[in-house]
């Protein structure tokens, strides 16, 4: 089966999340524990989390992908832009237990001029804190685009962080398509020496979750610009290719394209009848 989602509002509650998936054919989504690019956390409501545990498992459902609000920078120069992210982090992982045994991802940040060694020490040192030995979430590095002084546009630089956190075990990679493309991996004409590359630095098996998105700009661009899935640089071939890759044909994909939920409607129809099943 082939595990799709997109990304959806928390505003109307967990539940109706899980009930608008349903709606479009998915069996998993993406979602911001807060503001996206502010700080306020909706609050939790037992009840509302309670059943949209309740229709997952009814629907098989796969793990659920929480995002971090973009506006964090664990790697900033400026230390109270460090300790926002450290007291945004620790919160979310309390939220996150409420719906147990799913992802979070979050962008690695920008080393804005430091260096990008002082940007992966800054990183390490907030995973250091926030993990704890008990928690059921995976937390997931996304791969990067490389635009400005990001941190975490090449398999190197993930495989550091991820060598040097305490607690390995609650860690895994979110690899984005769009960003990987953009950062200079040919995941068009050379999917599988990419792969290989991944396997060999990283390691397969941290690859834990796929943002699955076309490009509007072209190879090694460094930028960030998601387009609709086949209406971009890498195409709908490329894309089909990508779920049913064997290694990774079993992960669970998220668009995060620009679309409505019609849109989302339609790609996941789109990509559902490509499957090979």
């Amino acid at each position: 089966m082939l595990n799709i989602g997109c990304h959806l509002s928390t505003s109307k509650g967990y539940h109706h999340m899980g009930q608008e998936a349903l709606s479009i054919d998915a069996n998993t989504f993406q979602f911001f524990t807060r503001n996206p690019r502010g700080s306020k956390a909706k609050k939790i409501d037992p009840e509302d989390v309670a059943a949209l545990i309740s229709l997952m498992a009814e629907h098989q459902f796969a793990q659920l992908l929480a995002h971090a609000p973009y506006t964090l920078n664990p790697c900033s120069a400026d230390p109270k832009v460090r300790e926002f992210a450290d007291l945004i982090m620790k919160d979310d992982m309390t939220i996150m237990e409420y719906l147990p045994n799913n992802y979070y991802t979050f962008h690695p940040g920008s080393h804005v001029g430091q260096g990008v060694s002082v940007g992966i020490d800054f990183i390490v040192e907030l995973l250091n804190k926030i993990l704890q030995p008990d928690q059921t979430t995976l937390v997931l590095l996304e791969t990067m685009s490389g635009k400005g002084s990001e941190v975490g546009s090449n398999f190197e630089e993930i495989n550091t962080i991820l060598s040097r956190v305490d607690l390995s075990d609650k860690m895994g990679v979110c690899l984005d398509t769009c960003h990987i493309y953009s950062a200079g991996y040919d995941i068009i004409n050379d999917l599988d020496r990419v792969l290989e590359q991944f396997d060999r630095i990283i390691g397969l098996n941290n690859l834990k979750a796929i943002h699955l998105n076309d490009s509007l700009t072209p190879y090694s661009s460094h930028k960030d610009r998601h387009a609709r899935i086949g209406e971009g640089t890498l195409g709908l071939e490329t894309i089909v290719g990508i779920i049913n890759h064997p290694q990774l044909r079993d992960l669970p994909f998220y668009l995060e394209t620009p679309n409505e939920i019609a849109g989302y409607a339609e790609e996941i129809k789109l990509l559902r009848s490509a499957y090979k099943e």
